[in-house]
């Protein structure tokens, strides 16, 4: 009961800061074969608690052949945003006498790279916040792919959540969304091999570094397969005002 009750705290007190989803995810599955900055980033650890905050849906909508300065600015106002909740939650894990350490949103392993300092994705995907789509984005079943993700890390006993069925099934919106032609439609029941099974990381690295000359962008991200999304579109088209 007492491990119940301190994890249901525990999610309870990073909702009151502002996380949307959260849940927990066991690391042991995950130290073997996850990349880390560095290697042994995990390696005191043994939970992770993963969060999640929704994208703006109107910026999410009004996209439409590449990202716009409204879309950018939003994950970057969210990115910070987790940064503050996953300071909060660390320092409250400390004042209960365990060990914590956030991980950044978007911070990566290599300056310029694609690859995080330790994938919130795959730690969202352990603690049963969503799946892993074709596009690799992690896909919720409250709002789709269109959220931005972080993590911390912690040795605090907490009752691990699990990962959810794969939902993505034939659709094949995002692939024919891709405006470089990269997501290869490539279903996963967990995670892939490697992330080029699902997506030519060339074609995609060279499209998006376009959009690091676009004002107000100034970033190597695209999102094109975000509002197409079925899971949340509803929402999504809700929220933004509109009908389809």
């Amino acid at each position: 009961m007492k491990l119940i009750e301190s994890t249901l705290g525990i999610k309870k007190f990073c909702l009151q800061k502002g996380a949307a989803i959260v849940g927990i995810a066991d690391l042991g599955p995950l130290k073997e074969g996850l990349k880390t900055s560095p290697p042994d980033l995990m390696k005191s650890y043994t939970a992770a608690i993963s969060i999640a905050i929704p994208l703006d849906m109107s910026a999410v909508a009004a996209m439409s052949g590449e990202p716009t300065p409204a879309y950018a600015s939003d994950c970057r106002n969210i990115n910070a945003r987790l940064n503050g909740i996953t300071e909060e939650i660390v320092n409250h894990i400390h004042s209960l006498g365990y060990r914590a350490e956030a991980v950044p949103a978007s911070q990566k392993l290599v300056e310029g790279g694609t690859e995080g300092s330790v994938s919130h994705k795959a730690i969202a995907v352990m603690a049963g916040l969503g799946w892993q789509g074709k596009s690799l984005l992690l896909v919720t079943p409250e709002y789709g792919p269109r959220v931005r993700l972080s993590s911390v890390l912690t040795d605090m006993p907490l009752e691990f959540d699990y990962p959810v069925k794969n939902r993505c099934g034939k659709c094949t919106k995002c692939a024919e969304a891709c405006p470089a032609g990269a997501i290869r439609n490539v279903n996963t029941e967990l995670h892939y091999s490697s992330r080029n099974e699902a997506i030519d990381l060339d074609k995609c690295h060279q499209n998006t570094l376009r959009y690091m000359k676009v004002p107000g962008v100034e970033y190597t991200f695209c999102g094109q397969c975000i509002p197409v999304c079925p899971h949340g579109r509803k929402l999504m088209l809700r929220e933004a005002g509109l009908e389809e």
